[in-house]
Parts: C-alpha cells; sequence; structure tokens
C-alpha cells in the first residue's frame, strides 16, 4: 500500500485540473485591513473564499448590478441568441438613463458588439439599456431575466430592480453574491476581447464621437488583472469586482462601500497582493492519469491490468500546506476477471490534517477476458518454457 501511495503523489504533480469546491473561508478573518464595507476574495475555479468581510451583507452595489447584466448578453451570444454584428436601434428609454453613458441618440443603431464593449469598459446605462431591451422585449422582461439567472446561480441575497445600478429602493445584493456572479461571467473568454481595453471611442450615426475609458484603472495598475466591473454612487460608495491572475491562480476581489475610489482600488490591490503571496493551486489527481506497475488478475486471460484514475482534483491551499495532504489508496490485492475499461477497482482517499476531504475512483485501464483452456496452457507452456 505505501507503494501505491508514494505513486499517487507523483501523479499529483502531472498537471493542474479543476479544482473542488470547498465550503467556508479558509481565514476566519480578514488578514490584512480592508477599507470598505463589505469584501470577498475568491478563487473562482473552486468557489473558494480565501477571505471575506460582511460578505452576507445585503447592499447597493450601484454598476457592479452590470455583471449580471454583462454575463446574460454573453450567454446570449453563446447561445446563438444574437450575434455581435446585430443592428440594434436605441430607444428613447434607453436613451434617457442618465448616469455613466455613452451618450446615444433614440432612434439610432448600433451593433450589438458597441453596445457590449460599451457596458464592459465604459459601464455605460444606456447601452446596457439597449441589449436589455433587444435581448428580452422590454426593460422589464430583462430585468426579470436577471433576478431568474441569479436564483440559479444561489444568489438568495440577490434582487435587481434595474440593469443598471442606479439608485432604487429594493435593489440590493452581497460581497458573496457579486463573486458568484463575477465567476459565471469570467467563464466567458468573449469577456476578456473588451475588458482589458482602456481607451476607445463610439462613433454615431450622426458622425458623433463618445470617448470611452476603463472605469477600471487596476487593468493599467495591477500586474495581471485583466478584468473588473466598478460602481458608485452616493448610496453605494465606491464598488468593485476586480478579477487578476498569476502564476496560473485566478483570484476575484469584490470591494463594496469604500469611501472612495482610490481607497477600493488600494484595498482590491491589497487583497489580491495577500492571495498570490500566501496561497497556490495544488494538483493532486488528474483523470486519466495511470498508476504505474499493475494489478494482478485472477482468472483472467491477462496476468495483471493497468489502472488510472478516474476524476480530477486540485486544492486551493497556503503555500507549503501540500505535505498536510495524505493520499490514502484503497486497492484490493488482486480483482476478478473479466473487468472492462472503466471499471471501477478501488479508490484513494484524500486527507488535509488527518481529515478526507474527497476521494477518487481507481479504475482499470483496459479489459481483461476470463481465462479459458488455451489460456491455461499457454500460460503453463510460457512458465515450462522459460525456466
Amino acid at each position: 500500500m505505501k507503494r501505491f501511495a508514494c505513486l499517487f503523489m507523483a501523479l499529483a504533480l502531472l498537471a493542474p485540473a479543476p479544482a473542488v469546491l470547498a465550503e467556508g473561508a479558509l481565514e476566519t478573518a480578514p488578514p490584512i485591513p480592508l477599507l470598505c464595507e463589505s469584501a470577498v476574495l475568491m478563487e473562482p475555479e473552486s468557489g473558494q473564499i480565501l477571505f471575506e468581510q460582511n460578505a452576507g451583507e445585503r447592499r447597493p452595489v450601484a454598476s457592479v448590478t452590470k455583471v449580471m447584466a454583462i454575463l446574460l448578453a454573453l450567454e446570449a451570444l453563446e447561445a446563438g441568441r444574437a450575434t455581435l454584428g446585430d443592428p440594434v436601434t436605441i430607444s428613447k428609454t434607453a436613451a434617457g438613463m442618465g448616469g455613466s453613458q455613452v451618450l446615444l441618440d433614440a432612434g439610432e443603431t448600433q451593433p450589438f458588439e458597441i453596445l457590449l464593449k460599451s457596458m464592459i469598459v465604459g459601464s455605460a446605462n444606456d447601452a446596457t439599456v439597449a441589449i436589455g431591451e433587444y435581448l428580452y422585449g422590454s426593460h422589464q422582461l430583462f430585468v426579470d431575466r436577471m433576478n431568474e439567472r441569479a436564483q440559479e446561480l444561489g444568489m438568495a441575497d440577490t434582487y435587481f430592480v434595474n440593469s443598471t445600478g442606479l439608485p432604487a429602493e429594493g435593489h440590493y445584493t452581497t460581497a458573496r453574491d457579486v463573486a458568484r456572479m463575477t465567476v459565471e461571467m469570467l467563464k466567458h473568454p468573449l469577456y476578456f476581447d473588451y475588458s482589458t481595453i482602456w481607451l476607445d471611442s463610439v462613433i454615431h450615426e450622426s458622425g458623433r464621437e463618445t470617448q470611452l475609458t476603463n472605469t477600471n484603472r487596476l487593468i493599467r495598475l495591477y500586474d495581471g488583472c485583466d478584468g473588473g466591473k466598478t460602481g458608485s454612487t452616493s448610496e453605494a460608495g465606491y464598488c468593485l469586482s476586480a478579477t487578476a491572475e498569476r502564476g496560473g491562480m485566478r483570484l476575484i476581489a469584490v470591494v463594496l462601500g469604500a469611501q472612495s475610489s482610490t481607497a477600493r482600488f488600494d484595498t482590491a490591490a491589497s487583497m489580491f497582493d495577500y492571495g498570490f503571496a500566501n496561497y497556490r493551486l495544488y494538483p493532486v489527481a488528474r483523470s486519466g492519469a495511470k498508476i504505474r506497475g499493475e494489478m494482478p488478475v485472477e482468472g483472467g486471460n491477462l496476468p495483471s491490468i493497468a489502472l488510472m484514475l478516474q476524476g480530477d482534483l486540485t486544492l486551493l491551499m497556503k503555500k507549503g500546506g501540500e505535505q498536510a495532504v495524505e493520499l490514502l489508496p484503497n486497492l484490493p490485492p488482486s480483482v476478478q476477471a473479466p473487468l472492462s475499461m472503466g471499471d471501477l477497482v478501488g479508490s484513494v482517499d484524500v486527507a488535509l490534517d488527518g481529515r478526507v476531504i474527497a476521494s477518487i475512483d481507481v479504475v482499470a485501464a483496459q479489459s481483461v477476458g476470463r481465462q479459458d483452456f488455451a489460456d491455461g496452457l499457454r500460460r503453463v507452456f510460457g512458465r515450462w518454457l522459460f525456466q
């Protein structure tokens, strides 16, 4: 059994794999000062929270609301319900939204892509409402779908009154729920085509030009930051959901209710710094990885078969924490023929600090039939011949 344990530890170093979801924050309290009302630092592949502050407190989040609007737009494109080239005619409602906007004219037509870019880069309220009306027929139906999607994502402490985040009674979410919808948004590679644009412009049908400047200054100031959504109102304070990637690990920092724009960006940067300095993803198992050595077969037309893992596992841990991981194989001394490739043979338990946190199946990597008379003769003859 010790031989198998060593083997599994070797396999753990082969390649990264999807992470396992863990419950609760890894840190019992924020390890750094957080200059905001609510915050979450999350690793999105697993959904694991590294640390949080008042993460379940319901709050207005201003234009961070648009994370959900952007997500629905990206999902519509992926589902074929819209294309980037679709012409979208701007309604009076959309053109009159106020707040942050790209000054769209009622009646003008813009490609879906321009409106999407305006949402992501410039946090444009008019573009957001225009996309919602195009996809769902009205702004209210768009908002209804935003709330439905929030429930599907398990965002139990979220309710949207509008798609823009403009102040409205009963419009709220939490830092934890913002992180959840940000995770979902980041699953769409198209998002990153626009999220790192710093400066751009929108050309209107009249020939007029509106400048776009990215509201997330961390994409210029923080190494590895490649996306995020800002928001600010007097009710919400200064808010941000940002993402950064370093060394193959991505993090999401949510900051809500900061007192200034500088405070929200500085807080998010400090959260990223702590996460990247202290944590990393440890690949434990990769599905299909073969085990060195073979399992003896009783009554088979082969004397032994190869085994492989069935399941992926990566753990988010503090650096150096891999020494607390144990891999405990549960394998029989032999297996009985017949077996098909993929048949369950045993398992390996993954223990952290002595507590089993996961189990990975071990399966046959090849098929083996029952031994017949001819197989028996060949095996006996072979042993006799080479004695």
